[in-house]
Order: structure tokens, then C-alpha cells, then sequence
């Protein structure tokens, strides 16, 4: 995903510089008789500094809110 302005992530309390950033989804699935449907569990975001790498779970409306598009 790639941001094209500075953003805000509660769960780092930062503001992030635009550019590109990998999301991620983890999902459980719900096995059915007939079907299998998939329930996202958590949205990840890794932000890379340097070289330090951190991977922190956010909340997929906190993504929402800023101003991005898909990369």
C-alpha cells in the first residue's frame, strides 16, 4: 500500500512518512459443511527504519483514515 502523505498509527503513537508500506491480513478459517469462509483475525503493518524492521498489529480503519492508494 502506498501512502501518498504522512500518517498517523495508533498502535506505534507516530506519525509515518508517505510512501510505500506492507499490509498484511491474517485470517482464520470456519470450516462448514459446504462452504469454508475466512475471518480476518488482524491487519499488520510493517514499517522499516533503517534497519530496523517492525511488524505492528493495526486497526484496518486506522489505514482507512489516511490518504493512500493501493500499490
Amino acid at each position: 500500500m502506498t501512502f501518498g502523505a504522512p500518517f498517523h498509527v495508533r498502535a506505534l503513537d507516530a506519525t509515518l512518512p508517505a510512501g510505500p508500506y506492507e499490509v498484511a491480513t491474517e485470517e482464520e478459517a470456519i470450516e462448514g459443511n459446504a462452504l469454508t469462509a475466512y475471518v480476518r483475525v488482524a491487519t499488520l503493518l510493517t514499517v522499516r527504519t533503517g534497519s530496523l524492521v517492525q511488524t505492528v498489529t493495526v486497526d484496518p480503519a486506522d489505514l482507512a483514515d489516511g490518504v493512500w492508494r493501493p500499490a
